[in-house]
Order: C-alpha cells, then sequence, then structure tokens
C-alpha cells in the first residue's frame, strides 16, 4: 500500500492502465478485421470448391459433401452473369438466418457485427455476401454456422489479450526505471537537501546546488537555493539585530542611569542667575527628559517593541521649535538654513514624544544631505489639516535619494544613505507614524532635494477613509 501511494508506484499502476487502454482501442478494431478476414476466407474456400462443379457439370453427391465440408459452408451460390446459380447445396438447419454484405462495409458496420457475434454465445446460421476472387465472378454467397467463427474470435482475442499485457508489463517497468531514475531520486535528492538545510539553516554550506538535468526539476532547484540563500540571510541578520538589541538594551539601562543623574544637575542650573544660562537650561532639561524616555523605550523595545503612543493634543509650533533648536547647534560651519510654515498653536492628537523622534529623524537625515553634499542648502518643516487628517512635510534642498535608499526606503539597516548612517530613522519613524494610524510616505525626491510627508488621522470613524484616500494618493507616485 505504501508502495501505490508513492510517485514511482502511481507512476506504474497508470502506465500499466493507459497502454492497455490502449491495446483495448487496438483490440476492437482488429476483432473486426479478424472477422472480416475469417468470412472471406470461407468465401475463397467454397470458390475453390465451386470450381471441380464449373469443370465437370456432374458430380456425385459425396464428392459434392465433401467439398462443402471442406470450405465449411452449407450452400454455394455464384453469380457470374446476371444470373445467380447455386453451385452446391446441402441441407440447412431450420434457424432464422442473418445476411451479412462485406463487400464494402463501412469500418463502423464491421465493428458492431463482431462484438454482436463475439458477445452472443447462441450459435445460428448466417449468409455472407462477398466478391469472387481472381475476377471469377460478380458475387458469390455461402450460407455457414457461426459456432466457428465465435471460437476462432474468442481464440484470436485471448491472444491479443495475452500479448497486451505482456506489452503492457514490460512498458511499465520500463517506464517506472526511467521515471527512478529521471524523477524520483532527483525529487529524493531535493528533499535530502531540504531536511539538511532544515536542521541548519544558518550553515550556507547546506544550501542546494542546482544539478538536474530536467528543466522544470532544475528550475525548482534554482528556485530552491535563492529561497534558501535569502532565508540563511535573514537569519543571519535577525541573529545580529538579536544580539544588537541586547547590548543597545545594556547600554540605555546604563545611560538611563546616567542621564537620570544630569537630570538632578540640570535642576540647580535653572537657580543660575546667567541670562544665557536661563535661556538654554530648558532646552537642556528637555533634551535629557526626551533622552531618558528614549532609554526606556529601547528596553521596552528590546522586550516586546515600540510601545503604544500615548495620544493627546500637542502643540506641534513648539516641537517643531525644539528639533530646529537642536539641529541649528548640529550644523557647524555648513551653510543650512531652517524655515516653518505652521500656524500658530496647530495641535495634533499624538504622542508628543514620538512626534518629537520622527520630525527630528527626518529633519537630521535632511540636514545630513546637504552637509554631505558641500552645498548651501534649506530645511523647512510645514503643516496643515484637512477634514480628515493632518499634514505634515519635512522638504531638505539636498542632492535626493540614490537608487537604492528608495529601494529599501524603511527597511533597517539597508535604506543608509549617509556614510556610516544605519538606516534605522527611517524604519523608526515609519514605525512610530503607523502606530498613530498615520502614515509616512515619500512624496518626491529629485536632485532639486527630498520631501517627505507625514498624515495623522483624526479622531473618529474618519480614520479608514484617511487610510484609503493616502494610499491612492501615493500609489500614483513609485518613489512612494
Amino acid at each position: 500500500m505504501k508502495f501505490l501511494n508513492s510517485l514511482s508506484g502511481r507512476f506504474l499502476v497508470l502506465t500499466a492502465v493507459f497502454v492497455m487502454l490502449a491495446e483495448v482501442l487496438i483490440f476492437v478494431p482488429s476483432m473486426a478485421r479478424f472477422r472480416e478476414d475469417y468470412l472471406m476466407a470461407r468465401l475463397d474456400r467454397a470458390q475453390i470448391a465451386s470450381l471441380a462443379l464449373l469443370a465437370n457439370d456432374e458430380i456425385s453427391a459425396e464428392l459434392e459433401e465433401e467439398l462443402l465440408q471442406n470450405a465449411g459452408v452449407f450452400n454455394v451460390v455464384l453469380r457470374r452473369d446476371e444470373a445467380r446459380q447455386l453451385m452446391l447445396s446441402s441441407p440447412i438447419p431450420e434457424a432464422d438466418i442473418q445476411t451479412f454484405d462485406i463487400r464494402d462495409a463501412p469500418p463502423f458496420e464491421l465493428i458492431r457485427d463482431a462484438m454482436a457475434r463475439l458477445l452472443d454465445p447462441n450459435f445460428g446460421v448466417i449468409r455472407v455476401i462477398g466478391e469472387p476472387s481472381k475476377m471469377g465472378g460478380l458475387q458469390i454467397e455461402v450460407t455457414m454456422q457461426t459456432d466457428g467463427l465465435r471460437a476462432a474470435m474468442i481464440d484470436y482475442g485471448l491472444r491479443i489479450l495475452v500479448l497486451s499485457a505482456v506489452i503492457s508489463i514490460f512498458t511499465a517497468v520500463l517506464l517506472f526505471l526511467a521515471v527512478r531514475g529521471f524523477l524520483v531520486k532527483p525529487i529524493k535528492r531535493v528533499i535530502g537537501h531540504m531536511l539538511a538545510y532544515a536542521e541548519a539553516p544558518e550553515d550556507a554550506r547546506k544550501v542546494i546546488q542546482p544539478s538536474a538535468g530536467v528543466t522544470e526539476l532544475r528550475e525548482a532547484e534554482e528556485s530552491l537555493q535563492s529561497l534558501q540563500t535569502q532565508l540563511t540571510g535573514a537569519l543571519k541578520q535577525r541573529e545580529r539585530l538579536a544580539q544588537l538589541g541586547g547590548a543597545v538594551a545594556k547600554v540605555s539601562h546604563d545611560l538611563r542611569n546616567i542621564l537620570t543623574s544630569a537630570q538632578l544637575f540640570t535642576d540647580r542650573i535653572e537657580m543660575s542667575d546667567d541670562p544665557k544660562v536661563k535661556k538654554m537650561a530648558p532646552k537642556l532639561v528637555n533634551s535629557i527628559t526626551r533622552a531618558v524616555h528614549l532609554c526606556e523605550s529601547t528596553l521596552a523595545f528590546g522586550k516586546a517593541e515600540e510601545p503604544a503612543p500615548t495620544l493627546t493634543r500637542v502643540n506641534l509650533t513648539s516641537i517643531v521649535s525644539d528639533v530646529i533648536e537642536s539641529e541649528r547647534l548640529a550644523i557647524g560651519d555648513a551653510d543650512v538654513s531652517f524655515s516653518e510654515d505652521i500656524p500658530n498653536e496647530f495641535e495634533v492628537r499624538a504622542d508628543s514624544e514620538q512626534l518629537y523622534r520622527v520630525i527630528s529623524n527626518l529633519t537630521r537625515n535632511a540636514r545630513q544631505a546637504i552637509v554631505n553634499s558641500g552645498r548651501p542648502g534649506e530645511i523647512n518643516i510645514a503643516a496643515h489639516e484637512t477634514d480628515e487628517s493632518w499634514i505634515m512635510s519635512v522638504t531638505g534642498t539636498g542632492p535626493g535619494l540614490p537608487p537604492k535608499a528608495r529601494e529599501h526606503l524603511f527597511k533597517p539597516f539597508q535604506g543608509g544613505v549617509t556614510k556610516g548612517g544605519t538606516g534605522l530613522g527611517l524604519s523608526i519613524a515609519e514605525e512610530l507614524v503607523r502606530g498613530h494610524g498615520g502614515r509616512l510616505v515619500l512624496e518626491r525626491t529629485d536632485e532639486t532635494g527630498t520631501v517627505f510627508c507625514l498624515a495623522l488621522p483624526k479622531e473618529g470613524s474618519e480614520n479608514a477613509r484617511f487610510a484609503t484616500r493616502l494610499r491612492k494618493e501615493t500609489s500614483s507616485d513609485p518613489a512612494k
């Protein structure tokens, strides 16, 4: 039973069945042909027997009976000219006599009559009409019994069936061996490679090397090789990410403690009488507070994922101002200017810390792109609102994103543009925006600059309509 469930077993059975089916299709017309040849033979023998009467008008009754017995018929009627002449005759048993004219009989009729005779066990008497051979007349008729015909047909059929069975078995065995050599063994080899790879998917030596000669199997091996290569690379990257996550979690833990201590010192700085210190102290406090929150979020991310946002009404102007002040300190000697186009007291419903990180990552990327280009540039942060959403954009006049960065835009460790960059900024920003139910898209990038568009849905049932509309708006631009 196990063998029949295998590919080889089923192929063997199907081969035998199909060969036997082909033999059956050959068997039916062969039986019709055999019956026709049998009847033609009786007509030829009857014609030869009638030649004795043609040679001598008078023959004895004993000779006539012997001629009819040798021909296997009851009588012979020969038509040489227009008249029919009873050449030889003997008593005919009382029975219904069927007449069969085999002159120019269509194939379907011959097959039908042959199958009817083969399946009918009753003996009878038939009249057969044919053409004499060797121009011996116009028509010849004989009357004969059917027992000998059916017996000969059964014997011939059994011999065909035995021969068909031998051919089927021989063909099936050859095909079975061929299938095992050309299909089953290569398939088992692929299965063996899959099992070996499953035991150690991180081992690149376990990746299959295509070697099949059959085109389809070769394509399957090449596809499996590509899949295994990608999976091995993904597993290695995941392992590196896990190690990096552990290291970052440890660093964040200690950094949080250090920043907490620094936070205590800022309380004393705020008490200074120096006007510059008083002006910078709140910025320093806010920066340290955000750094502490970031460390805490990193520790939480190491356990599961980015924490869910705490949505409140926040003033976007103050967040953007903090981002711009921080970036101005990091500019150095570069010629980079900042501008904002945000209505006064513009409020959005978001997590203030996460929104700060999103805008900060986008602005930092724009600033780094301009600084690395060595040319003057400008960064603009704008915002407006619609009935369904709050729309914010960060525009930088840098050189634009290269094709590789656009291809892996929001993938960590793959979408980096600057030298030494990790590509985490956009990945983090996109994940944070997605946590708000919004969408971060690349609206435009070319030699004149890059524009990222950030949209957050407003409260209520408009979120689904907003997401659908935004997808339609961004799907038309390949850069998005």
